[in-house]
């Protein structure tokens, strides 16, 4: 199998992360030779946070707030990330990057840098509501109908430029797979969709 590189997109709820640990294990077992190197920005924020520095402070800060992090933290992790990482050779599982529409192209220059041929986004549709239902059921005391309300409008009025982005650049293919199903049928759709 020739090295992959997804990038997940979804609304807070749809089901994006169970989705990236299937496909960290289907790549596990189709392709065991080959490393999957994944990243998860909010894993890596909350990492960061834990370190004992001034920015690590600030982080804690607006991470404690609900704050929004200034767009150099996410692209600084990243990017440490894949130069630290990165050999060139492994399967990318990217979940949570370039997340606002500036952002786009820094990820693009990117994985050109790198050589990475056709990259992948699977964008997992979930509707507003569904997604609202879904947070709130839940039971997180983070998860308050404002604060889920907030989440969902971000999503829209960023992410969504951020995908078009995405979507009218020639070198990206990208998935629309819904996610109002269970699991395992979307992380069918998924695979049958990726042609691997």
């Amino acid at each position: 199998m020739k090295a992959q590189t997804l990038i997940l997109f979804g609304r807070s709820g749809s089901g994006k992360g169970t989705q990236a640990n299937l496909l960290l294990d289907y790549f596990k077992q189709k392709d065991p030779e080959r490393k999957v190197l994944y990243m998860e920005t909010g894993a890596k924020l909350r990492e960061f946070a834990e370190l004992q520095s001034y920015t690590a402070e600030l982080t804690r800060e607006i991470m404690e707030k609900g704050g929004l992090m200034p767009e150099f933290m996410p692209i600084k992790l990243w990017a440490d990330f894949f130069i630290n990482n990165f050999t060139g050779e492994e399967h990318l599982l990217l979940d949570g990057l370039a997340r606002r529409p500036h952002e786009a192209p820094i990820l693009d220059a990117a994985l050109k840098f790198y050589k990475r041929e056709n990259p992948t986004l699977v964008v997992i549709n979930v509707s507003r509501e569904w997604a609202i239902e879904r947070l709130l059921g839940r039971g997180r005391v983070d998860d308050t109908l404002e604060d889920i309300k907030s989440r969902v409008e971000w999503y829209d009025t960023n992410v969504v430029p951020a995908v078009e982005y995405f979507r009218n650049n020639g070198r990206f293919t990208v998935l629309d797979i819904n996610g109002e199903r269970p699991k395992e049928e979307v992380y069918q759709e998924i695979v049958s969709r990726l042609n691997l």
